[in-house]
């Protein structure tokens, strides 16, 4: 239990650099590169360019995962991530006005993550018990959330100082996430990717696609997964915060640092909640409702040119958000075996980052075509029209009570869409 115990500070340790700094780079990234071009697409283009290499590489990274330590993995991906992260500190403090080599090492960043996501994702469920994974996701989300926080905060104050500094204490952190997550232990567990036709075990597209064919072929966990995709999808106006804080409420980069912030307040007050009282029934339509909820906070966020409305807006989708990371969060390692974790973490962080940066993409589009008020408000209403209606794509998600319901054998009797 002790053992386990210190492996559980580890991998908390390690989650809260990693995503410290990922929090930093997202607010300070969107602020520099609004400032060169003041284009609301370009911070579209920025999502893009992060989502583009998880979802060409899902069928390299989620049998790798699979295959080999996925602490050693996750390590050696966040070496990576240091790297091109000082690069892009080097590169800031010559004062740039292009944001082309910005784009070409936010490509490297996202390749580099595409490796790390499903390895450091699938790391709870191989620390502790099925019994104790509820227990500790909770306390994962509220170090998450705690990290969002600070991340936003501390580099909004540091990019004042100058922009390249704020990038140097990404390195920095991610560094320590590398070196920490290598002290965690796992419980054994079979390995096996599954044998080819030659009977030699080994990779291949048919074990590659294992993940994708396992999610479609379990009707709650895709409902799940397939909700947040479009809601974040339409109804994630995160990405267009740069301009909303510069052009609708009148604040600069401490201003914004204070609005990525309280996402993460938002979401760290709901998650320190959960780790008391995590939601045990009703799962299904609780996960709908907060849904819903997300998209009526996105519309006030849009609407409004209040800044402390904003902040109380962006205070209220996060907290719902929370709320539903922590349902997929626990669901979809219940559900996977442990040898198929990582082929399905690997697609889940596809639907996850298509949510988020193809979402910042879209974002980003709609408010060059439409204008940011309207982008951001109508996305909010696709929100709520979403979580309206997917109960009857996917009646068995409406129906989920206890996480219990949720076991590989029982999800595949529940019925389909």
């Amino acid at each position: 239990m002790q053992g386990e115990t210190r492996s559980v500070v580890a991998l908390l340790s390690s989650v809260f650099s990693a995503t410290t700094a990922t929090a930093l780079l997202s607010t300070v990234l969107g602020k520099l590169v609004f400032d060169i071009t003041g284009s609301e697409l370009a911070l579209g283009f920025l999502g893009l360019a992060e989502f583009a290499p998880a979802a060409l590489l899902v069928f390299v990274t989620g049998p790798l995962a699979d295959r080999i330590d996925r602490r050693r993995l996750s390590s050696v991906a966040l070496a990576a991530e240091a790297l091109v992260v000082a690069g892009m500190a080097l590169y800031v403090s010559t004062n740039p006005t292009s944001t082309a080599p910005i784009f070409a090492l936010v490509v490297c960043y996202g390749t580099a993550r595409a490796f790390a996501i499903p390895a450091s994702r699938s790391l709870p469920a191989d620390v502790v018990e099925a019994a104790r994974l509820p227990w500790l996701t909770a306390r994962q989300a509220a170090t998450w959330q705690g990290a969002l926080v600070l991340g936003p905060v501390l580099g909004g104050f540091l990019y004042v100082i100058h922009p390249w500094v704020p990038f140097a204490a990404a390195a920095v952190l991610v560094v320590v996430a590398a070196v920490t997550i290598l002290t965690v232990h796992v419980r054994p567990f079979e390995r096996s990717v599954g044998v080819d036709n030659d009977g030699e075990d080994r990779p291949s597209m048919h074990q590659a696609v294992e993940g994708v064919r396992f999610v479609r072929t379990q009707p709650i966990l895709l409902g799940a997964i397939s909700l947040d995709l479009f809601a974040v999808l339409f109804g994630g106006a995160v990405a267009l915060l740069p301009a909303i804080a510069e052009d609708r409420l009148g604040v600069g980069a401490v201003g914004l640092g204070w609005l990525r912030a309280a996402t993460g307040i938002g979401a760290g007050l709901v998650a320190l909640f959960l780790t008391v009282k995590p939601v045990s029934r009703h799962i299904g339509r609780t996960l709908l409702a907060v849904v819903a909820l997300f998209g009526v906070g996105t519309i006030v966020l849009g609407a409004t040119t209040s800044f402390a409305v904003a902040f109380i807006a962006l205070l209220v989708l996060s907290g719902a958000d929370a709320v539903s990371v922590f349902i997929r969060s626990t669901l979809v390692p219940l559900v996977t075996p442990a040898d198929k974790r990582g082929r399905v973490l690997a697609v889940e962080g596809v639907f996850i980052g298509a949510s988020n940066e193809l979402g910042a993409f879209e974002s980003g589009l709609a408010a060059a075509l439409i204008g940011a008020v309207p982008a951001v408000v109508g996305g909010g209403l696709i929100t709520i029209a979403l979580a309206a209606t997917w109960g009857r794509f996917f009646p068995a998600l409406g129906r989920v009570d206890h996480l219990s319901d949720v076991r590989p054998e029982l999800v595949s009797d529940a019925g389909g869409v």
